[in-house]
């Protein structure tokens, strides 16, 4: 670089060592002195006066050092004209441009350290968000185990002086659904037509305990979708249904749908309303919460989740885009 700096002037290499070699090893000194003790150990802690004062006294000395230097060692090689002949800028524009020229390495220094030092705080903050995402689902997946657990073993009790062989099947068929709960929903997603088996089984569960009075329809994609999704999004309002849209008295009605189109599985699921009575403390009511909280951790703005009431039944509606 020397070199082809001074193309065209004459390549005396004395006189390119006291213009380029020896200015640049003091640019060198002022930018890795800031980059790896200065910036770090003042600048970052506040300490900016001090961290200025400091680079003043740097650059001055070499200043001086680099003035003494030519006038030692080079003042003959490199030809430089007599005083009295001079007639190049006074000392003080001098010392000027000769700052101007440290604050280059100076400032360089400070851009790729506060570059570098955002980086990593950016990637920290990153990690640290995944970290709390990753542990509010983990949380919430906590929460709806023990909660599912609690009501399959509340509707099992209840058939056990009714119907001892039924009862029997119903802990079976439960100890499937916790092994699937237990080690295939600890992945992130898994493919579609796991979690839609799963809840076929559950809704068969749940259907030993009903009486003939209601009627369960359901129907979910039959082929292969090649859809990944995360596990256990949909079988909280599965729950609902049969908790508070079945009455021992009066017919009822659950209708289950699944489509998945283009990636989007739409889900929706309709059942009669009877509400709970205002002295009725069972159910934590989470399983609604629980699903708000995880698809939109999940799935950020590519959601579209509602409940409402329409000519006396419950419907929950249910879009999520797994591209």
């Amino acid at each position: 670089m020397p070199y082809l700096l001074s193309f065209g002037q004459e390549q005396n290499i004395y006189r390119i060592i006291a213009h380029f070699w020896i200015p640049m090893v003091f640019y060198a000194c002022i930018f890795y002195i800031n980059y790896f003790v200065l910036i770090d150990r003042i600048l970052f802690l506040k300490k900016t006066m001090q961290f200025i004062l400091i680079n003043i006294v740097i650059i001055a000395l070499f200043i001086f050092l680099r003035e003494q230097i030519e006038v030692k060692f080079f003042e003959e090689l490199i030809n430089k004209p007599d005083k009295a002949d001079d007639d190049g800028p006074p000392f003080r524009m001098f010392v000027y441009i000769q700052m101007l020229f440290f604050m280059v390495p100076l400032l360089f220094s400070i851009a790729m350290k506060t570059t570098k030092r955002w980086v990593k705080t950016e990637a920290e903050r990153k990690e640290t968000i995944n970290i709390k995402l990753k542990s509010e689902l983990q949380h919430l997946h906590y929460q709806l185990q023990p909660h599912f657990f609690f009501n399959s073993l509340n509707n099992i009790y209840a058939m056990v002086d009714i119907s001892p062989d039924q009862a029997k099947t119903s802990i079976h068929s439960l100890s499937k659904l916790m092994r699937y709960m237990l080690y295939e929903t600890n992945d992130e997603s898994i493919p579609l037509s796991k979690e839609i088996d799963f809840m076929k089984r559950y809704i068969d569960l749940m259907k030993l305990r009903v009486s003939d009075k209601t009627v369960v329809n359901y129907n979910f994609p039959t082929e292969e979708t090649g859809v990944i999704i995360a596990p256990l999004l949909f079988i909280s309002l599965i729950e609902n249904a049969f908790k508070h849209g079945v009455s021992a008295s009066k017919t009822s009605t659950i209708d289950i749908t699944m489509t998945c189109e283009e990636k989007i599985v739409i889900f929706t699921i309709e059942n009669d309303n009877f509400p709970k009575k205002t002295d009725d403390k069972s159910g934590s009511g989470i399983g609604i919460q629980n699903i708000e909280k995880r698809i939109e951790l999940l799935y950020p703005n590519k959601n579209n989740f509602k409940t409402f009431v329409k000519d006396d039944r419950f419907v929950g509606h249910l879009e999520i885009d797994t591209n």
